[in-house]
């Protein structure tokens, strides 16, 4: 066989190779699809005082495992404790209030009741001469001071009533449905509820991390001190959205992380995200801004996955752990195929 020939023979294999290959990521990307644009995602809670004051002590430390309802750290309560004292006597101060008033309830029922007997008895009395005047039997003068006296009366008791509602008004309602005393309890329960504010619990089971705190330090409200980083791990796969014709929640997709080559992980598709932010239009007031392009080839369009593996036992990757994501056809063959490509491409992204 001449060169030339071998040289032919040669280009004829390379071309044959390159179909084939070609051909099979094609057949590969429309059966089992793969994407190494995936990461491992953990919820991460901010961590903020809801009360300020002086850090009294720090009960974890960065990167320490910690429990929902574990004390993070403390702020100094004595401000708190004093409030909280002052809110329980102003709760007794309105009920002593309450029960003063009670007292003079009685009293100006009493003021009204002495006030209406004087005042028909002085009725009475200013009749009795009225009638007597009629017939000379007095002066004129002791029936004008009568009808005065019977006047004055009239007024006093009057104003005796006035006194006895205003003190009605000003007394409520009786037992805990009194106003004084609830406003009383408000402020009670708020102090209570800042005094127990002073010692910061973690909200989820998690990490320690990004702990920004010393003692005696002073610490604001809404200002973040630490995080916690939840220990559930959500995947998340960006897949050209052609790729994903027939992918459902619960699909059985592979999962292999760049810092550990080789190593698969069993997960299943948990949601398909309704949209991207190419997708999303603001009502700017601006007309439509239509995209100009000459190319004939576009660039596929990415959706975002959520995956949920099936044991969540990689406490050790942090968020932000790059992946590759291999969803897995039903077919036997092309499972095994697809697992022998993932672990082929997860092998190539750990050397470069």
């Amino acid at each position: 066989m001449t060169p030339d020939q071998q040289f032919a023979r040669l280009v004829k294999i390379a071309i044959f190779m390159f179909v084939m290959v070609f051909g099979y990521f094609m057949f590969a990307d429309a059966v089992m699809p793969m994407t190494p644009q995936a990461m491992a995602t953990r919820m991460v809670t901010k961590v903020t005082p809801q009360v300020s004051g002086k850090i009294a002590s720090i009960a974890v430390e960065n990167n320490q495992l910690v429990a929902k309802g574990d004390v993070l750290f403390s702020i100094d309560s004595a401000p708190y404790e004093l409030a909280a004292e002052q809110a329980t006597l102003a709760l007794e101060q309105a009920k002593q209030d309450n029960a003063e008033l009670d007292a003079s309830i009685l009293a100006a029922k009493a003021d009204v009741q002495a006030n209406q007997s004087s005042a028909q008895q002085r009725n009475s009395e200013a009749k009795r001469l009225d009638a007597l005047y009629a017939s000379r039997g007095v002066s004129q003068q002791l029936t004008d001071q009568a009808q005065s006296d019977a006047v004055t009366a009239e007024a006093n008791l009057l104003a005796a009533k006035a006194r006895l509602t205003k003190l009605v008004v000003s007394r409520g309602r009786n037992g805990e449905d009194n106003l004084k005393v609830r406003q009383a309890q408000n402020r009670l329960a708020q102090a209570e509820l800042n005094l127990s504010y002073t010692q910061i619990r973690a909200d989820q089971n998690g990490v320690v991390t990004n702990l920004q705190l010393e003692v005696g330090s002073f610490a604001t409200v809404g200002q973040p001190l630490l995080a916690v980083v939840s220990e559930t791990v959500d995947i998340i796969a960006d897949f050209r959205e052609k790729s994903l014709r027939g992918i459902e929640p619960q699909s059985t997709a592979l999962i292999a992380f760049d810092g550990q080559p080789g190593r698969l992980y069993h997960a299943k598709v948990s949601t398909v995200d309704a949209g991207v932010s190419a997708g999303q239009f603001d009502a700017n007031g601006r007309l439509a801004d239509p995209q100009e392009s000459v190319r004939w080839v576009r660039d596929a369009q990415r959706l975002r996955l959520h995956l949920e593996l099936d044991h969540q036992g990689v406490y050790a990757l942090p968020a932000g752990a790059r992946a590759t994501v291999q969803l897995v056809p039903n077919s036997g063959l092309l499972g095994f195929l697809a697992k022998v490509q993932i672990k082929v491409i997860s092998t190539l992204h750990y050397i470069y």
